[in-house]
């Protein structure tokens, strides 16, 4: 049985290089949320379809200058960052998580505190057009929770993880778990904590092992965190070659990249998705491919802190799986939008180099179109979910946008690209979740 039918021009991208336009798509949700049919015009039965969906009053019929894009699936964002989201971005960043970031999160011990932000951080993904979303959270299992309630509550997918960190070296002492047996055992009671809170809602968020990275860990919680994911079957987050300072220090502790290091300690899984990537070498592109790891680019945060550009083209090319993320609050900006838009203008300074002397490196660059094929299907293929796009088979997870410039004549792709390239949260008229509407802009 049907929920609902929509009707109106549809953009998917079924592969990194292609969006496709779909004229007057006719897109059948059942009860589930799940897209069970998406018929155009030229079908066999499109008539017929549209026609019982109107006699069962199914249909919604958008309104000239409307368009149906997937939702956005975040890879990357720290939940409890929100509140210094483009603040002190002029710092290196270990003097950025030392001074501004480890004394933020340690407020969410106060969890009337962490309800007022996750509340709004939540609302705020939802009218950006994201819909799936990837959080590290923070060391606090309780405030977690309260992350956790918020996303089912709002309707936004998500999968959370309880960060740990227990490292005296680079963690402070008012912020971090006293041992590594803390780390684990805590990361366990989150586990199953937000399993048993999760239990019979639609919209369960999903647990995962988040050894924050690897300055922030000791051998032993890299092992034991290891050995839960295994034991548990969950995906795993962190981050990788962020930037020079972490890409150094895992060779001077370990003598290895940070890539190998995760590996070491079984982290890199099928399952996995690891943040940034700007100093990755082909050996790390490599074995990160043959596990199967999923690489979450955030070009504005990477502006910042990265000091690199990630070689997205290159990457695809070598059949890494890549997926878009804000990196809240390393990146300013919740929109994914904004970071559709950094993905292509930084593929291109990493094309042209960034003076005479530096010619950049060929072959660089990314379309608009990619870099929404990264902002879609490619984080949902990451999280191994059915969603991103606009597909029988899939999760009804989608975005109205409403064009505040329908130029006549304008060809669908030329008009994709202006929109990719010009919408904000007000373009956002409406949002659903497993077809059920969770953000509406209202008149």
């Amino acid at each position: 049985m049907l929920k609902t039918v929509l009707l109106g021009p549809a953009y998917t991208a079924p592969e990194s290089n292609h969006v496709t336009y779909l004229a007057d798509a006719l897109i059948e949700i059942d009860q589930d949320g799940k897209i069970t049919a998406v018929l155009t015009p030229d079908e066999p039965g499109y008539q017929e379809h549209l026609r019982e969906a109107k006699e069962a009053g199914l249909l919604h019929e958008l309104i000239p200058g409307q368009v149906i894009v997937p939702g956005f699936v975040d890879l990357h964002i720290h939940a409890p960052q929100w509140p210094q989201a483009g603040h002190a971005l002029d710092k290196p960043l270990a003097d950025w998580l030392n001074d501004d970031t480890f004394p933020l999160e340690a407020k969410y011990e106060d969890l009337e505190y962490a309800q007022t932000i996750y509340h709004d951080l939540v609302h705020t993904l939802l009218a950006n057009g994201t819909t799936t979303a990837l959080f590290f959270g923070t060391i606090h299992t309780e405030a977690n929770l309260v992350l956790a309630r918020e996303c089912m509550d709002q309707g936004l997918r998500s999968a959370i993880g309880r960060v740990a960190m227990d490292n005296p070296d680079q963690t402070p002492a008012y912020y971090r778990d006293e041992s590594s047996q803390e780390a684990v055992a805590e990361t366990e009671r989150f586990i199953q904590a937000l399993e048993f809170l999760g239990q019979g809602e639609p919209l369960a968020p999903l647990p995962v092992i988040t050894p924050r990275f690897v300055p922030s860990c000791s051998d032993g919680t890299l092992a034991g965190l290891g050995r839960l994911a295994k034991k548990y079957d969950l995906p795993v987050q962190s981050h990788v070659s962020e930037s020079n300072w972490e890409h150094q220090y895992a060779i001077d502790r370990f003598g290895l990249h940070d890539a190998e290091v995760l590996d070491k300690f079984g982290l890199l899984t099928a399952k996995t998705v690891l943040a940034h990537g700007t100093q990755l070498t082909d050996h790390d592109a490599n074995l990160l491919r043959e596990r199967g790891v999923a690489i979450a680019h955030c070009p504005i945060s990477n502006a910042y802190f990265g000091n690199g550009v990630l070689p997205v083209n290159q990457l695809l090319k070598n059949g890494n799986q890549l997926g878009l993320g804000s990196d809240i609050s390393g990146g300013y900006s919740p929109s994914l939008y904004d970071n559709i838009r950094h993905a292509v203008a930084l593929s291109q300074v990493r094309t042209d180099g960034v003076a005479n002397d530096d010619q950049g490196k060929p072959d660089s660059r990314i379309s608009v179109q990619t870099a929404f094929y990264l902002a879609t299907k490619g984080g949902a293929q990451a999280l191994n979910l059915p969603v991103g796009a606009v597909e029988a088979g899939c999760q009804a997870d989608l975005q109205i946008l409403t064009d505040p410039h329908p130029w006549p004549k304008e060809s669908p792709l030329d008009r994709f690209e202006r929109l990719m390239y010009q919408a904000t949260r007000a373009v956002v008229t409406a949002v659903m979740v497993n077809g059920d509407l969770v953000y509406q802009v209202r008149d």
